[in-house]
Order: C-alpha cells, then structure tokens, then sequence
C-alpha cells in the first residue's frame, strides 16, 4: 500500500475517479471530512457505492474510516460497513488497547449480523500524545489489528510541536514504526495538509520509507503520484534484494546458513527483510498490471 487517498464521504461524485486512479488504497472518509448534519446521507452513498460493480472488480484495498467508537455515529457506521468488499475500517481517536478490543468486539458482532464471512481488519489511527505513547499495546491489542496510521496533523498541533522540523516528525515515526514491529503490523504515514508542496511531501515520504512505512496518506490525487514513486522501491534495492535471495539459495545448498555478498554479512534478518523486499515489489507490479 504505497499511497492511500481520502475521498470525502460527503463527496459521491469523486467515488468512482477515486477508484479508477492510481492509489493503491481508497480510504472513504465519514469522519473529519464529513459534517455532522451530513454523515447519514454519507453512509448511505457510501453503501450504495461499495455495492455497486465499480467497488467490486476495483483491485484496490477498500478502506472506510469510520466515526470514533465514543461517537454516536459509531454503531451505525458498522452496520452499514462492516460488509463483504471491504477490506479495513479505519479507527479514528484510540486512547489505548482498550478501546481497541471494544471497537473489534463491536466490529465481530456488526459482521455477524451483516453475513461476513472474512473478517475485516482494523487499522488504528494514532494521532494523540496518550496514544503515541501506548502505541507498542494498541499494535498488540487484537488479532484485528492489521496496521497502525500516523496522524501528525491532531498529534502536533496541541502540543505546539512544529511539524517543518524533520527531527520531530523523524522521533514519531521511529517510535511508531517500533510499536508496529512488536505487534507484526504494518504502519502508514500521515497525510501531509500542504497539497502544493511536493518537496515537503517527498522529505517525509523518504523518512518513513527509510523507517520501514509501508506507504503515505494522501488528500489530493496529484500527491499519489509522489506517493507510489517513493515507496516502489527504487530498481537497484529490488535487484540487490534478489541477489541476496539468489545467493541464499546457493549458501543453503552448500549448507551454510550466512554468507558473504558485496563484502557484507548476510545473515536471517537481512535475508527476511531481502524476501519480504521481493514479495511486496512483485505483488504491487501484479496489481498494477492487472489494473
């Protein structure tokens, strides 16, 4: 998931473009984009769309960020959207693991009613000082937990922290990215608010690349283009990754369980990271071919 866009759920005119363009994710938004007086209508063309033949042959991993679970929109987003052909439900405001097994539990009981038979993932947004620092227990909270996204926007702003120092924005991420690693979850970059700003966007898209991101938020279609060149790896790191697998193969027919390659130590972990390099870049190549 390099690139994942927001699309207003207030906004049914921009579905189907959404769907037909180049994000590998589409994350449709009944929260923060969407005004109160407005998220039932929301829901229902949100609902209306993901049953539509559009939703259904798209490629795309199909998100919904949903209301938080203190809302009172909460339980009615998860009777419209827990539904086959959506593959996670984004959890805005989480304080801690607890309100992680409550949102899931609610979530397996909303399945249950709605006839789903492959259960939906939880991507959790971590956008608070409480949250941050319960990052590595909300990773680990529930099976459900699929990935964990940044939001530096509701992070940064009350504490005053300033967001153009890469020093800050570098100290969230790599404690993010290490609560990942303990839950065996993915993580996600935040969005970045300044849609004209595409040297901005690619410096922090670059850090968390370089801090094991999956992919960056996006809330305008022309960020997705920097998105996906960033994060598909760059063609010299996938040909390294595949000689480091090639030369495993050899060192593991010969017996030996580390080698030598380039004058570098090749042992499990860069071997796994090699591998798992391999399998996402020929992944995306396969999606991407198939759209």
């Amino acid at each position: 998931m390099r690139s994942k866009l927001f699309v207003p759920g207030s906004r049914p005119e921009l579905f189907a473009k959404a769907f037909a363009g180049e994000a590998d994710a589409v994350s449709l938004d009944v929260e923060d984009s969407v005004p109160e007086h407005a998220k039932a209508a929301a829901r229902i063309d949100i609902m209306a769309f993901l049953g539509s033949a559009t939703a259904a042959e798209t490629g795309k991993l199909v998100i919904v960020r949903v209301n938080a679970l203190a809302s009172a929109h909460f339980e009615a987003d998860l009777g419209a959207f827990a539904r086959p052909g959506v593959d996670l439900l984004n959890l805005p405001k989480v304080a801690d693991a607890a309100d992680v097994v409550q949102a899931a539990d609610a979530l397996e009981a909303a399945e249950r009613r709605n006839g789903v038979d492959v259960p939906i993932g939880l991507l959790v947004n971590i956008e608070s000082a409480r949250a941050l620092r319960a990052a590595h227990e909300i990773a680990c909270a529930h099976p459900r937990v699929a990935g964990l996204q940044l939001g530096l926007g509701d992070l940064f702003e009350p504490l005053g922290i300033e967001r153009g120092s890469i020093a800050n924005v570098h100290a969230s991420l790599f404690a993010l990215r290490i609560a990942a690693g303990e839950g065996g979850c993915f993580v996600c970059d935040s969005a970045y608010p300044l849609l004209d700003d595409e040297a901005g966007f690619r410096a922090e898209a670059e850090l968390a690349r370089r801090l094991g991101f999956c992919g960056k938020s996006c809330v305008h279609p022309r960020q997705v283009a920097w998105a996906n060149e960033v994060f598909g790896a760059a063609a010299p790191d996938l040909a390294q990754a595949r000689r480091i697998v090639a030369a495993a193969a050899e060192a593991g027919r010969k017996g030996r369980g580390a080698f030598v390659l380039d004058g570098k130590m090749i042992d499990p972990p860069y071997l796994r990271r090699a591998r798992e390099l391999v399998e996402r870049l020929d992944g995306q190549r396969g999606q991407d071919a198939a759209r």
